[in-house]
């Protein structure tokens, strides 16, 4: 029988009510005792790396629960589950896609609901990770995953969609991929690697995101490179545009060499430079601003962050955003 190694981390599958405020106590073993149906399909070890609520995860502890999946695989692990809040799960899931080198797929689950409320989804979710760990198909594609409301998600492409709803995480521009049923699992798209792979553990480097609007000036960028950022992820609207003042300060934080990244604030599909006015994505990418494609800004600020720490130069940042 294949062995999952499961990491635990906290986040709200793991967390219960307290008279200030819901709190993650349970570990990764008490998550896998709920559960007893896991033993159908894989032998388990489990191992706790942190206990915390997502919405507070640091890049530290992101590298730990690499570092542990890594030491899992080269035990034998056919497969690691990593049990995490919602909140920046997709974020931990990037930064792994992005960095770790194993064939093992590494799966994240988690829940909307506590243990401790009426119809919690942890159970399910984990249920699903493990199978989808397991998975013939995944065996040996390597990549990270999120499985989640019975769907099987690649870190690049997924999302929170909604605060509380239980089918929170979507992949917008690509859908699942996978779906997991009592009897079956359908694939609608190969598994494997999505990221551009950054031989880094851990980014050092500072990256702020910026977002415009309607009347937003320059003064987020300025305080930015006067605070001595490395770099800029431009949350625009569209296919990518800004107003004019923030236009120009993308202008002037170039050319101190600091690299600026063109995103979308809206939900799907790919920015592209057309719009030839001041502020226009046209009129950025003439700036020297790259694109970013279709990432969100919050994935977008990962990349820029890991290849500003594995680069020598602002001009080797671009080629990691060429998925």
């Amino acid at each position: 029988m294949a062995h999952v190694t499961v990491l635990g981390t906290g986040g709200t599958i793991a967390s219960t009510s307290k008279d200030t405020g819901a709190t993650p106590e349970l570990s990764g073993a008490d998550l896998v005792e709920a559960v007893p149906d896991l033993e159908r399909y894989a032998t388990l070890s489990v191992e706790q790396v942190a206990q915390v609520p997502s919405f507070d995860m640091d890049f530290s502890t992101v590298a730990r629960v690499g570092e542990a999946a890594e030491r899992a695989v080269d035990g034998g692990a056919d497969g690691v589950v990593v049990t995490h809040g919602t909140d920046t799960m997709e974020e931990s899931a990037y930064l792994l896609d992005s960095t770790l080198d194993v064939d093992a797929p590494v799966v994240f689950t988690g829940a909307q609901r506590r243990p401790d409320q009426v119809s919690p989804d942890g159970p399910s979710n984990l249920l699903t990770a493990v199978r989808a760990a397991v998975h013939d198909r995944l065996s040996g594609a390597g990549g990270v995953y999120i499985a989640f409301n019975e769907e099987l998600h690649a870190a690049r492409d997924v999302t929170k969609t909604h605060t509380s709803a239980l089918e929170t995480f979507a992949s917008p521009n690509t859908g699942p991929v996978a779906s997991f049923h009592p009897g079956d699992v359908r694939f609608y798209r190969e598994p494997g690697r999505r990221c551009v792979r950054v031989p880094v553990r851990e980014p050092t480097a500072r990256v702020e995101v910026v977002t415009t609007g309607v009347g937003v000036d320059a003064a987020a960028i300025d305080r930015a490179l006067a605070a001595g950022v490395d770099g800029l992820v431009l949350e625009g609207t569209g296919l990518g545009n800004t107003t004019s003042a923030l236009g120009d300060a993308v202008g002037r934080a170039v050319e101190t060499g600091v690299p600026v990244v063109v995103t979308s604030r809206c939900g799907a599909g790919a920015v592209a430079p057309v719009y030839g006015t001041p502020g226009g994505g046209a009129t950025l990418a003439d700036q020297g601003a790259l694109s970013g494609g279709d990432l969100p800004p919050q994935k977008a600020r990962l990349t820029l962050a890991l290849a500003l720490t594995a680069a020598d130069t602002v001009e080797d940042v671009e080629p990691y955003f060429a998925l």
